[in-house]
């Protein structure tokens, strides 16, 4: 980056992954502003730590300060639409833009890169990865795709060369990194509005595979397929318990719904790991974050600690809206979930079931993207089938207009069990009503503005 650059203007500065780099900039002394379309905890945040938010799209507000080229970088996400005038005024004006990705893969050089891609689990996994690094080796910074519970942020800033990073597939962002350890989580069907057929997404997944650094490692899940060139690159394979050089064995859920379990490396099994959050599908999520530790200790010759990393393990928080425990009774439970695609909605119900089994399930959901809601409509009406009761919200439209015909009673249609459709701001109250015991709120939309209410609500029929 040009050493005259020390302004730096984000359009979409609120979110997850845009808010992260901001925060890194401005922990370098950079003067930060940025646009987003409405205010979140989020953007109030980075306001408090000293960036100049806005929040109508116009560049009259973009600061006096920041006007010039010479010395200002501008930061876009592709959530970004088309006709942004704000995004026009400056390209009109000559600036540099560089997407997200791009910032990521210039702050990636010279460190030793570990990045987690994959449709779905990226965020929980880099953020295990994430904290290993810095309980079990004591090193390490990262760029997250969620809110860290352990470190209250979605930026680590470490000592030592290790960078973990999320890699995301969404306009093919991740094939801007070249990684030394990859994880590749799963590869299923996702963003067909970008990548149009199920077959090009993996290619790009493959691409991205092909593009870490010679005598790197890939981790890729037992199941997943893909065709690279493995001549310069060791590739192990990784699960829960369905073998793989990295899995997990003696798996037994404890009283207080965690689980116990060891897990095998190619050289070593590490006994009694207990990971400090509930659900199931974690257990493979810490298996693929020990093998990341795994492969960057033998990348740098350093020792592999194994007692440390299952004390990490126990002490790991997990991420915000990712089985978030709100409310935990016998008689009362309320947990919300970033889940926003088929397979992770089936993940973390599954996980439910086998933490409280034979409990009354209520699955609210908002469907996030008129595309997916169209593309896998039987898929989520098939899962969500497996609740008891299932609130559907509007879809929620993110970054597109509106698809005639595609609607949340598209899903709601084919459900098998009860279900009906109510508004965001009259959930909290509808649940009032409603015959409650484990309620679980999905969605990558707003639907985490009402989630205190809906808390609040539930905690009220404790008594």
């Amino acid at each position: 980056m040009d050493n005259a650059i020390r302004k730096v203007y984000f359009l979409g500065i609120g979110g997850i992954g845009m808010s992260a780099l901001a925060r890194y900039f401005l922990h370098e002394g950079y003067r930060v502003a940025g646009y987003d379309r409405t205010a979140t905890p989020l953007t109030r945040a980075l306001e408090a730590e000293g960036a100049d938010v806005h929040y109508e799209d116009d560049p009259e507000l973009i600061p006096i300060d920041m006007r010039s080229a010479d010395d200002t970088l501008v930061v876009y996400t592709p959530a970004i639409p088309a006709d942004h005038r704000e995004w026009a005024w400056l390209r009109e004006r000559g600036f540099s833009i560089e997407k997200r990705s791009q910032m990521l893969g210039y702050l990636a050089s010279g460190k030793l890169g570990m990045a987690v891609a994959g449709t779905h689990g990226k965020t929980t996994t880099s953020t295990l990865a994430a904290w290993l690094n810095h309980a079990a080796a004591a090193e390490g910074s990262a760029f997250l795709g969620g809110i860290s519970r352990n470190f209250g942020s979605n930026l680590v800033l470490g000592e030592g060369r290790r960078l973990v990073l999320e890699a995301d597939e969404y306009d093919r962002s991740f094939l801007r990194l070249n990684p030394d350890v990859a994880v590749i989580t799963a590869t299923d069907a996702d963003h067909l509005d970008i990548y149009g057929t199920p077959e090009a997404l993996k290619e790009a997944f493959a691409k991205f595979a092909s593009q870490i650094r010679q005598g790197g490692a890939l981790i890729l899940k037992q199941g997943v397929e893909l065709e690279f060139d493995t001549t310069t690159r060791n590739l192990y394979r990784y699960s829960s318990d369905e073998g793989g050089d990295f899995h997990a064995e003696n798996i037994t859920l404890r009283e207080d719904g965690l689980y116990r379990y060891d897990i095998i490396t190619p050289e070593e099994r590490i006994e009694g790991c207990v990971l400090g959050i509930p659900g199931k599908v974690h257990i493979e999520n810490s298996v693929a974050a020990v093998a990341m530790l795994w492969c960057a200790a033998k990348i740098e010759g350093k020792a592999f600690d194994t007692a440390a990393v299952a004390s990490a393990l126990a002490r790991f928080e997990g991420v915000k809206r990712r089985m978030e425990v709100y409310i935990n009774t016998p008689t009362q439970v309320y947990i919300d979930d970033y889940a926003h695609h088929p397979e992770e909605l089936r993940a973390t119900i599954e996980s439910l079931r086998g933490i409280y089994p034979g409990r009354r399930l209520t699955a609210v959901f908002q469907p996030h993207l008129y595309t997916r809601t169209r593309d896998f409509a039987a898929e989520f009406s098939e899962v969500l089938s497996l609740a008891d009761k299932v609130i559907l919200l509007p879809i929620y439209p993110a970054r597109e207009l509106p698809i005639e015909g595609v609607c949340s009673e598209m899903i709601g249609r084919a459900v098998t069990t009860e279900w009906e459709l109510v508004e965001r701001d009259a959930l909290a109250d509808h649940l009032r009503c409603e015959q409650t015991d484990v309620v679980v709120t999905f969605g990558a939309g707003n639907i985490d503005v009402v989630c205190n209410d809906v808390a609040r609500v539930l905690r009220e029929k404790l008594g």
